[in-house]
């Protein structure tokens, strides 16, 4: 098989790595979770980081097989239906979102059959697919969410939102159908894999002494994650996660995040007047 060539994009404004995958120069490639800018005071949107992305397939003359979401993220939008229009791909994610749909379709009063039709694949656990000349198997990862999900290309595996970096440890569990002891043994399926394994993390929010990081091995996870590493149980785990989840914020961009991105990066249709609108649900939260 081929060894894959991984490029990592920072967005500063949401922590958020977004990762090109490709074969060789001139290939295919595959973008996991790919940002669409958004400044929720003014409500626009920018491009600037897919546009990013797409100059990057350019230069190396690649064609886009797959647009991929590890989850339906809570803190940006996704520019997955952007980089469709652009160049081609098809979007996939794991195939528990359509329970993470039914549930925010509610929310939003959503069409439960145009929302659970916005993803061209929906991936099972051990799925395999191609891109180009490397081979891909589909990791699921709940824990975070219901339908969080791993892609494993060689040495490599994007993990989305369940494992941070050591320093920062793993990501909250308290949004619908997320639950702690499950995101415990979701990370317990990557820390049992080869000590050299690089896991690309979804998200990285560095403390001032260091600079923002793509990629950890499993052997630094599993010897230094401030909340899963080798030296802590399941049931430690949940008492930690429960208690900081306690305490932590609804993110900023959530309601305008999860409208868009249970549509695969598609607004909302537009209003009689012509104008895309997202929703806010008051008292909800």
């Amino acid at each position: 098989m081929a060894n894959a060539a991984i490029l990592s994009f920072y967005d500063t404004a949401t922590g958020s790595y977004s990762h090109l995958i490709y074969d060789h120069p001139g290939g295919h490639a595959a973008i996991v979770d790919p940002v669409l800018g958004y400044d929720a005071a003014s409500g626009r949107t920018s491009a600037a980081g897919a546009d990013r992305l797409l100059a990057t397939l350019a230069e190396q003359r690649l064609t886009l097989a797959w647009i991929l979401e590890t989850h339906a993220h809570a803190d940006h939008l996704s520019a997955a239906a952007y980089l469709k229009r652009h160049a081609g791909g098809r979007t996939g994610i794991g195939a528990r979102i359509t329970e993470v749909q039914r549930h925010f379709g509610r929310v939003f009063a959503m069409e439960a059959a145009l929302a659970e039709q916005s993803f061209d694949v929906l991936f099972e656990d051990g799925e395999r697919f191609a891109i180009g000349a490397l081979d891909v198997e589909v990791i699921t990862l709940p824990g975070h969410t219901a339908a969080d999900v791993g892609y494993r290309v060689g040495d490599a595996v994007f993990v989305g939102d369940t494992l941070f970096m050591p320093d920062l440890g793993s990501a909250r569990c308290d949004f619908p159908g997320g639950d702690a002891a499950t995101l415990y043994r979701s990370a317990q399926r990557l820390l049992a894999l080869p000590d050299d394994t690089r896991l690309f993390l979804c998200h990285d929010y560095p403390p001032p002494e260091r600079a923002p990081c793509p990629v950890v091995t499993v052997a630094e996870q599993r010897s230094a994650n401030l909340h899963l590493n080798e030296r802590v149980d399941e049931a430690d785990f949940v008492a930690l996660r429960r208690a900081r989840d306690a305490t932590l914020h609804t993110p900023t961009l959530l309601w305008p995040a999860l409208q868009v991105n249970i549509r695969a990066g598609e607004m909302p249709p537009p209003d009689a007047n012509g104008m895309c609108y997202l929703k806010i649900p008051l008292n909800l939260m």
